[in-house]
C-alpha cells in the first residue's frame, strides 16, 4: 500500500476514532453478569468464539463485498451487502450498535473526504434504503482509500478485540498487561477469521454463535446495563 492509505488504516484502527464504540460490549456484559466470564481465560475463550463464528462469517463478509463494490463504484452492490448483513444479525442490540457506531464513521468519512460515493451512500442510509453498519462503512472507507482488503479485515478484527478489551476493563479486574497478552494470543485467531472469509460470498454470511444470541437478548431487557450492547 501506498503511505497514504497505510496512514489511514492507522487513523481507521485508532481508538481515537469518534465512532462510539467504547459504548459498547456486544454481549460481553452480559456474560460477565451471569459468571460466564470471569477471569483473562474466559475472556479470551469468548472473543475467539466472537472471532471465528460471528466476525469471520458475517462482518468480514460484508466487508470484503464492499470494499470490492467501492473500488468498482457499485453503490447497488454496497447497499445489497449491508442489508444482508443486518438480515443475518439477530440480535437486536449489535443491529442497532453497528448502525449507530456505522452513521457515526459514514458521517466522519464524508466530512473528511469528498468521495461522490461516499455521498451517495451516505444519501441511501438517510433514506433507509440501507442500515449503514459498521463493517459495511468500513469497507467502502477502506476501499476508496486503496487499503487492501486484507489489511482492512485485520483493522476490522483488531479494532474488534480492542474495543471489547477495553470493555473487559471496565467490567473485571482486567490490567493493561493481561490485555496486550489476549490481544497478542488472538493475533493466529484474526488471521484465520480473515482466511476464512475471503472464501464466502454475500449468500455465505453464516454467523452461529446461538449462547452469544441467547445473552445477547438477555442484556436487552436487563434492568441496569452499563453498555449499549
Amino acid at each position: 500500500m501506498s503511505d497514504v492509505a497505510t496512514l489511514e488504516s492507522f487513523r481507521l484502527a485508532d481508538s481515537f476514532l469518534p465512532v462510539g464504540t467504547y459504548t459498547v460490549s456486544y454481549g460481553l456484559e452480559q456474560f460477565i453478569q451471569d459468571d460466564r466470564v470471569e477471569d483473562a481465560t474466559d475472556l479470551e475463550g469468548l472473543l475467539s468464539t466472537y472471532l471465528r463464528r460471528q466476525i469471520g462469517p458475517a462482518e468480514l463478509v460484508a466487508l470484503r463485498a464492499a470494499h470490492a463494490a467501492a473500488t468498482d463504484g457499485d453503490i447497488e452492490a454496497i447497499c445489497h451487502a449491508d442489508q444482508r448483513l443486518s438480515a443475518v444479525t439477530l440480535a437486536a442490540e449489535f443491529r442497532e450498535s453497528a448502525q449507530q457506531s456505522g452513521d457515526r464513521l459514514l458521517s466522519l468519512q464524508t466530512e473528511l473526504r469528498d468521495e461522490a460515493l461516499l455521498n451517495r451512500y451516505a444519501e441511501r442510509v438517510d433514506a433507509d434504503d440501507a442500515p449503514g453498519n459498521y463493517a459495511v462503512v468500513l469497507g467502502v472507507a477502506t476501499g476508496l482509500a486503496d487499503v487492501a482488503v486484507r489489511e482492512a479485515c485485520l483493522l476490522c478484527c483488531h479494532g474488534f478485540v480492542t474495543g471489547l478489551l477495553g470493555a473487559a476493563q471496565r467490567l473485571l479486574s482486567l490490567g493493561h498487561t493481561d490485555a496486550q497478552r489476549i490481544l497478542n494470543d488472538l493475533q493466529p485467531v484474526m488471521t484465520a477469521a480473515v482466511d476464512d472469509s475471503a472464501d464466502r460470498g454475500i449468500d455465505e454470511m453464516t454467523p452461529f454463535a446461538p449462547l452469544v444470541d441467547v445473552l445477547a437478548a438477555e442484556h436487552e431487557r436487563a434492568e441496569r446495563r452499563l453498555f449499549a450492547s
